[in-house]
């Protein structure tokens, strides 16, 4: 009968052990090792409990989680069905190392010493480049070498794990990496007219994607949609759920939605998909006449966007019209506000995160949608504009906080100059995907939205 595979622990016990082991000798003539329990015991001060098994059938019974190395005598044959000799695929030295390779599947957590005779160095090397940490010749064998080869192997061990196990998170991170690369938006805005910068960096250590989520598309008519928004909660599944909202809302906007219609679909979205009831999101749409001098604006429970007119300070949009958060109310309206932005203009969007750093001595106060107006005009009466606007804002808001902002933070800036439009040539800057446009999110360098 085939060999039963036994339970496999999920850590070595020698990470438990406090100087004691355990060793499974698997051979025909246990005594044929002329190592005694007593002589291990002895030897470098080392308590070795030995068991013997004599086929690996009885090997399987005895290979416990207590077990540290397993000593395997290479010219042990493979047990068939019938009792006898089984049958190997394969020639020449597979069928030498058959034993060895059934040992490695069933107790893959474990340390191996392969056991050969001294004039066949070459087998035992063989071992180890199948898997065995290590090789005794059996003339040469002694208490001390042994227990010094036992706890060789069982420190190799661990060391080829631990190197698997970096190599299995690295290989997940850049799978990660990939995956939320391919979900992060490419803005369309070819033909618009407009400059375009974002920011963007997730609360979650070593993520790309948070629960806060933005897009900007363009629409056959040419009016530009824009919108930010921000899921409550900072885990896995409120970046997933962010990611469907935005999806969601390019579907819907290239399909001609807009304002309370839009809304209103897109929160039957997030009712459905969203893990608990108590999950709601923010929302801030504007849509951008194709002249550029008019938008609409819609509120669900977000921050009102920051105007900037040309030569006038920058100031925030009204936000007494908004209407509660996605997922609140069952039968919510949102209305749309009509906004006048002029001929040159500059349109700031956030989430939460940028305005709730803290600032002062004591870092009891939060910036604020005030502090951030006064912080903006400081940087606009510098004569910033664009990217260079976008990312010293944004620095100075993590010099405010102390360090990193511990909240999702998105921004982005839209901005219209039809001066610097026509020094150009007349044609707009072609759109390109966020991540030639952000140079680097906020303070540390990650994979850029």
């Amino acid at each position: 009968m085939p060999v039963p595979v036994p339970q496999q622990r999920s850590v070595p016990a020698a990470e438990t052990s406090h100087g004691d082991l355990t060793l499974l000798v698997i051979e025909d003539d246990p005594a044929g090792t002329t190592i005694t329990v007593p002589e291990l015991s002895a030897a470098a001060g080392t308590r070795v409990r030995v068991r013997t098994a004599r086929n690996l059938t009885e090997a399987a019974r005895l290979l416990t989680d207590d077990v540290d190395c397993i000593l395997l005598d290479l010219g042990l044959p493979v047990t068939g069905s019938d009792g006898g000799p089984g049958d190997v695929p394969g020639a020449g030295r597979a069928d030498e190392l058959a034993a060895l390779t059934h040992v490695l599947r069933i107790a893959p957590l474990h340390a191996v010493l392969a056991l050969t005779a001294e004039d066949d160095t070459e087998l035992a090397a063989e071992a180890v480049r199948v898997g065995a940490q290590d090789y005794l010749c059996r003339g040469e064998l002694d208490a001390r070498v042994l227990s010094r080869a036992i706890r060789y192997a069982v420190e190799r061990k661990r060391a080829d794990m631990a190197q698997h196990q970096l190599t299995e998170s690295r290989l997940r991170a850049q799978e990660n990496a990939r995956l939320e690369r391919g979900l992060l938006p490419t803005p369309l805005l070819d033909g618009s007219g407009l400059s375009f910068a974002a920011r963007y960096r997730p609360g979650r250590s070593r993520a790309l994607l948070g629960g806060d989520f933005y897009d900007v598309v363009r629409t056959p008519d040419g009016t530009v949609h824009a919108m930010i928004g921000d899921v409550c909660g900072h885990g896995p599944d409120e970046a997933a759920l962010g990611v469907e909202l935005r999806i969601a809302w390019r579907a819907l906007t290239l399909a001609g939605l807009c304002g309370d219609e839009l809304l209103s679909t897109l929160q039957q979205v997030l009712e459905h998909e969203r893990q608990s009831e108590e999950i709601f999101a923010t929302l801030c749409t504007v849509d951008i006449a194709p002249d550029g001098r008019r938008a609409g604006l819609c509120l669900a429970g977000h921050p009102a966007p920051l105007l900037a007119r040309h030569g006038r300070p920058a100031r925030l949009l009204p936000y007494e019209d908004g209407g509660p958060a996605l997922g609140l109310l069952p039968r919510a309206r949102w209305p749309r506000r009509q906004v006048e932005l002029g001929g040159a203009w500059i349109l700031m969007m956030y989430t939460d995160g940028l305005i709730e750093g803290r600032v002062g001595t004591g870092g009891s106060e939060r910036l604020g949608q005030d502090g951030m107006v006064a912080m903006v005009n400081g940087r606009l009466e510098q004569g910033l504009a664009g990217e260079e606007l976008l990312e010293a804002a944004v620095a100075e808001v993590r010099k405010l906080n102390g360090g990193e902002l511990t909240d999702d933070v998105a921004v982005l800036l839209l901005g219209r100059d039809p001066e610097r439009t026509r020094r150009g040539g007349g044609s707009a800057p072609r759109s390109r995907p966020a991540s030639s446009l952000v140079a680097r999110p906020l303070g540390v360098q990650r994979p850029p939205l």
